[in-house]
């Protein structure tokens, strides 16, 4: 090629390239700067976008893993407050059993203690019959056992056992028709309460145990998802410190490009004073 050509300016063309090749750069790093991502899509870096994306599903599938185990934690607060219910009243009929089993009260007075006595076990179906969360009962007759999602695949999940407190049930034995109308009567069901009472007590405790492993798994959970954040972070975001400092430096380049396209422009012109 002739070194000087007005048909193809070689310095041109090398300074138009180098300039493109810098208002590419520029606009990858103002893409990253706008986003704070180094890797916004699968053309960036397939691999690295790959991993990000698998790790980025897992973290949102754990929302639906904490929101189970909330519901399931909420059902089963539901449960014990109906079951502490169901303690106090049982202690409330033992006091009243306890007392209509004196033989030197009237029975007037005993009359008056049963009906009490009728009224708590009364209380007790309802307070049972009642103790629903999101349509889940996990203390009346025939209860529902709690199951709360374990990890974000669903392959895995915590299990809370239902725990029957309904009358003339395994762990309330007083039934429904449950009554006194002498001393002896009366008597006999302070034994009845104890071992009642004892049992529901029990399952409280159960329920409890299954509360608290609900919660140390939803703590679990929190901190597995704020490390899968952490790790994302650490694959895509972007440094902004160091891609101000390339943001800075490619402006200049690109205004250093524009000067020498210029200048390889002016080339051509020159030859002209050539034929004057």
């Amino acid at each position: 090629m002739a070194l000087n050509s007005i048909n193809t300016n070689a310095s041109a063309m090398l300074a138009l390239s180098n300039l493109s090749q810098t208002q590419m750069q520029l606009q990858d790093t103002q893409n990253i700067i706008s986003t704070g991502k180094k890797i916004n899509s699968a053309k960036d870096n397939g691999a690295v976008w790959s991993i990000a994306q698998t790790m980025q599903g897992k973290s949102t599938a754990l929302d639906s893993v904490k929101d189970s185990l909330n519901r399931a934690q909420s059902t089963i607060d539901v449960a014990m407050s109906a079951g502490q219910q169901v303690s106090d009243l049982l202690t409330q009929m033992k006091a009243k059993a306890l007392a209509a089993s004196d033989t030197s009260l009237d029975s007037t007075s005993r009359t008056a203690l049963n009906e009490d006595f009728k009224s708590l076990r009364d209380q007790i179906a309802k307070v049972v019959s009642n103790a629903d969360f999101n349509g889940i009962n996990m203390v009346k007759s025939g209860g529902t056992t709690v199951y709360a999602l374990a990890n974000d695949s669903g392959s895995s999940k915590l299990t809370v056992a239902a725990e029957d407190l309904s009358l003339n049930s395994s762990n309330v034995t007083i039934t429904a028709t449950s009554s006194f109308n002498s001393a002896s009567t009366a008597s006999a069901f302070i034994a009845t309460i104890d071992s009642s009472l004892t049992a529901v007590n029990t399952a409280l405790t159960k329920l409890g145990t299954g509360s608290n492993a609900l919660a140390s798994h939803l703590k679990f959970v929190g901190s597995l998802q704020s490390s899968l954040q952490t790790g994302i972070s650490n694959l895509v975001d972007a440094d902004m410190a160091s891609e101000s400092a390339t943001l800075q430096a490619l402006q200049t380049k690109q205004q250093l490009g524009i000067q020498a396209l210029s200048i390889a422009n002016q080339s051509t012109s020159i030859m002209l004073s050539l034929f004057r």
